[in-house]
C-alpha cells in the first residue's frame, strides 16, 4: 500500500477524489473510468491496487448518485434495484477476478472496456 508522505500529497488525493466525483455525479457514472488512471499515471500506484481503490472510492458515490437521481425523480426504484442486485453480484465476482489475474490482464481489459465504451458512444 502506498503511503502519504506529504500534505502536498493529500491535497492531491483529495482534488483527485472531487474531480472523479463530480464526473461521477453528472454522468451518472464513469468516475471509475476517470479514477483508474489518475491513480495510476497521477499519483503513482500500481495497476490492481488503482481498480480496486478505485471500485472502493466510487461504491459510496454511486449510492449518493443514486439516491439523488432517485429523489429527484431521474431514476425509478423499479428499475434501480434489479440492475442494483446486478451489478453488485458483478461487482463480487469482478473483485474476486482482480485478485486472480496478472496485472497485465488487468490493464489489457481495462484498456479494451474503455475503447469500446468510446466507440459505442461516438456511434
Amino acid at each position: 500500500m502506498k503511503q502519504i508522505k506529504s500534505g502536498s500529497q493529500v491535497k492531491q488525493r483529495i482534488l483527485s477524489g472531487a474531480l472523479i466525483g463530480i464526473i461521477n455525479g453528472l454522468f451518472g457514472g464513469g468516475g471509475g473510468m476517470i479514477a483508474v488512471p489518475v491513480l495510476t499515471g497521477l499519483l503513482g500506484y500500481p495497476q490492481k491496487e488503482a481498480h480496486a481503490t478505485a471500485i472502493a472510492v466510487i461504491a459510496p458515490v454511486c449510492a449518493v448518485s443514486a439516491a439523488a437521481y432517485v429523489f429527484a425523480g431521474c431514476a425509478s426504484p423499479q428499475l434501480v434495484i434489479p440492475a442494483a442486485l446486478g451489478s453488485t453480484a458483478g461487482g463480487l465476482l469482478g473483485s474476486l477476478l482482480l485478485g486472480k489475474l496478472p496485472a497485465l490482464a488487468v490493464q489489457i481489459c481495462f484498456i479494451v472496456v474503455m475503447l469500446a465504451a468510446g466507440i459505442r458512444m461516438m456511434l
